[in-house]
């Protein structure tokens, strides 16, 4: 592997105005000046380099839409091969993150909660434990990682990954509350009252959206995201349908195909698959069927029952064929998800939107005074990398917010103390 990315690393053009930042990074990630230090033999400044950009990087390395970002920008794709970036991004940050060791500020003495562990909670509390912050990190799960952890499959995101990352975490003095769901026992106004001065929300999307048709509760019917965060707990059968058309379907119906089962197919409405072609790509390897142009319209115990559709060339529907009987031991809906509402649900005055999705303004603060949020929570079903990126603002929001409470603060004690002056 390394003679491989060594040789691609070799490729690089060294671009004037290199596309693969600029265009296809959402955080901007400087690709040549990466290559550049890793070629010079300073693999360890470039893994710094990387981590400071993005404390995610080894992650996005892997589950990043590459093809239609920094691969799919290299100049070297227009007359051939694009350089296989993320190889060499992986290369570099996996090898540096264990090595990562933060320059934290003074301790600023102010207790900042992070509900949710997935990427925008990890990005918000790596940002500002650097800043001098005391940070507790609230998880429901029994550890970290969130989505990228119960929601990609081990073969895509080595789970290992995410355990190194928390150990990370605790490194940084970063405390972490495992099996805590912040709107169960404990309520924002808790987390107020015993002193943290700032809330971020970054609890992702886990309730699963339905399709609302008949046999939706049936004992082989199943949820996407309820699969995925144990797959060794069904028992599907041979043969299985995946109701969806996004990477969601592909990684279920991969998981599924490496569990056992062997007849596997995807449906998709519409003629436009929403997933990426090279998760199209390995799905055809992996021998799972995809069926265009199928509606579903019941969930029965003989399998689902779906009304093909008929498409013009410019995806104008023509007409409904009569409705099919399609045989599987088990069907899997794989339609996206919305947010759980624990925290809605004890936060009255926590604005959301007809999605149910926390409503933010461009720094992620929230409808209550001194609460942020960002990621899924509030984006909807996106990716890892767009979740650093936003993250990483409201991380810069929140210092500035935390940084004007202390002040003040410290403006009052002074203020009190002249007072208390000109009274002797």
């Amino acid at each position: 592997m390394a003679v491989h990315v060594i040789n691609e690393a070799r490729r690089c053009l060294q671009c004037k105005k290199p596309l693969c930042r600029l265009k296809g990074c959402p955080v901007e990630t400087n690709i040549p000046e990466m290559i550049r230090l890793f070629l010079a033999g300073e693999s360890a400044e470039a893994g710094r380099m990387l981590f400071d950009n993005n404390p995610l990087s080894v992650v996005c390395s892997l589950v990043c839409d590459h093809e239609n970002q920094c691969e799919g920008n290299c100049i070297q794709g227009r007359r051939g091969a694009a350089i296989n970036i993320p190889s060499i991004e992986n290369y570099i940050s996996d090898a540096y993150l264990d090595k990562v060791s933060i320059n934290r500020e003074p301790d600023k003495g102010q207790r900042v909660a992070i509900i949710g562990t997935g990427p925008a909670g990890i990005t918000i509390a790596i940002k500002l434990a650097e800043r001098g912050y005391r940070i507790t990190m609230f998880e429901r799960m029994d550890k970290v990682g969130g989505m990228m952890r119960y929601g990609i499959p081990a073969f895509r995101l080595p789970k290992m990954i995410l355990d190194r990352y928390q150990a990370k975490l605790r490194e940084m003095g970063i405390h972490i509350r495992p099996n805590t769901a912040i709107g169960g026992a404990l309520h924002l106004d808790d987390l107020f009252s015993d002193g943290y001065e700032a809330v971020f929300i970054g609890t992702g999307v886990w309730r699963p959206y339905r399709t609302r048709l008949k046999g939706e509760s049936l004992g082989n019917v199943h949820f996407a995201i309820d699969y995925l965060q144990n797959p060794a707990a069904y028992d599907l059968g041979d043969t299985v349908a995946i109701i969806g058309a996004g990477n969601s379907a592909i990684d279920v119906a991969r998981t599924v195909v490496r569990m056992g089962s062997r007849h596997v197919t995807i449906y998709a409405r519409r003629q436009r698959i929403a997933a990426s072609q090279r998760e199209l790509d390995y799905a055809a390897v992996d021998g799972i069927d995809i069926q265009q142009c199928m509606a579903i319209t019941e969930f029965r115990e003989e399998g689902p029952v779906f009304t093909p559709k008929v498409f013009d060339e410019n995806g104008k529907l023509i007409r409904d064929e009569e409705p099919v009987q399609v045989y599987a031991d088990s069907t899997i809906i794989a339609i996206s998800q919305g947010p759980k509402d624990k925290i809605l649900n004890t936060s009255p005055d926590l604005k959301v939107n007809e999605k149910g999705l926390i409503v933010i303004d461009d720094h992620g603060r929230t409808s209550i005074k001194g609460v942020f949020a960002s990621g899924d929570v509030v984006a909807g079903s996106k990716n890892v990398v767009l979740a650093v990126k936003y993250s990483k603002q409201v991380a810069a929001a929140m210092d500035e917010y935390l940084t004007e409470l202390r002040k003040a603060r410290e403006e009052g004690s002074n203020a009190d103390a002249g007072d208390g002056g000109a009274d002797q």
